[in-house]
């Protein structure tokens, strides 16, 4: 960013419901940025998504890079570990979505790219910028002693809804969708996760997983995106000497979660700080964990 007062223009990458919803209005609504150029492999999609922001429709990837300062992607896993290690050495700043990558290596090809372009690389993480997550986390800092816990992401949301046509969220299932924000979390609450004990997957697609934590202490997930639950299960808790610690529900809505999001990313990029809880380190770290996750289900079978 040139200057203080200047606006980071972003370029977004895809046009589907998570952009339409919370990318698109969060960047062209942000003070400190702008939606500068949409572009996607539909080109009709990019035109009506762009239209409603007053951003402008790019020809081509090359042409988005060479308009923007920082790019936002909002695409399939595979599309991204594609196209994010090009615009990190380009010198444009990265908003990642989860998971990283389709797997261990192309996550780390992207990490090494940001890290080697020295620009900002911050993964959605949307539920760490919740200010119960927040206040959550520096609770459980500040009284410590915790020796374990749980967490639950349930819902039906590839029965029915927004997500039900997403090709790569009807594959991949829970695992990839949700399961980085669930284990970001029990990492962030209990400490960084170093093994992946167990892991189990149905047919139908729940996934139960035991997970080991650095100083001790261990953890149980669920996931599942298959289930006929309306409001979807998303729990989280932890236990200890210092008894029992809940976060329940999802209260902040995601486009104010995006937000605080770009709060950090614009002050990251204004300030030279490349270093976040939520960066592509982060990234490629909770990707190990998936890719721990698949080889322990396929052991179990």
């Amino acid at each position: 960013m040139g200057g203080v007062n200047e606006q980071l223009r972003v370029g977004l990458v895809g046009a589907g419901p998570w952009a339409s919803s919370v990318s698109a209005p969060g960047l062209a609504d942000h003070p400190g940025t702008k939606l500068a150029s949409v572009w996607t492999r539909r080109p009709e999609a990019a035109l009506e998504l762009a239209g409603r922001h007053g951003a402008s429709v790019a020809d081509d990837w090359a042409a988005l890079l060479a308009e923007v300062d920082a790019v936002a992607f909002a695409v399939p896993p595979t599309v991204q570990a594609e196209l994010a290690p090009a615009a990190a050495a380009a010198g444009k700043h990265l908003i990642l979505e989860k998971p990283l990558g389709p797997d261990v290596p192309a996550a780390s090809r992207i990490a090494e790219a940001v890290t080697e372009a020295g620009v900002v690389g911050m993964l959605v993480l949307t539920r760490r910028f919740a200010p119960e997550t927040t206040e959550w986390l520096a609770e459980l800092r500040r009284l410590g002693g915790w020796s374990g816990g749980e967490g639950k992401w349930l819902s039906g949301a590839l029965l029915a809804g927004d997500y039900v046509d997403s090709a790569w969220r009807q594959s991949e299932g829970a695992l990839a969708d949700v399961g980085p924000h669930a284990f970001d979390l029990l990492d962030a609450a209990l400490g960084e996760i170093t093994e992946v004990v167990a892991a189990s997957r149905t047919a139908d697609d729940l996934w139960q997983v035991t997970l080991a934590h650095r100083g001790g202490a261990y953890s149980t997930c669920a996931l599942s995106l298959r289930l006929p639950l309306k409001p979807s299960v998303v729990e989280f808790a932890v236990y200890g000497e210092n008894g029992y610690r809940a976060l329940s529900g999802k209260d902040t809505p995601n486009e104010e979660c995006y937000a605080a999001f770009l709060d950090d990313f614009v002050a990251m990029v204004a300030s030279g700080n490349t270093s976040h809880p939520c960066d592509t380190r982060r990234g490629l770290h909770l990707q190990r964990m998936l890719d721990a996750c698949r080889h322990r289900a396929r052991e179990s079978f």
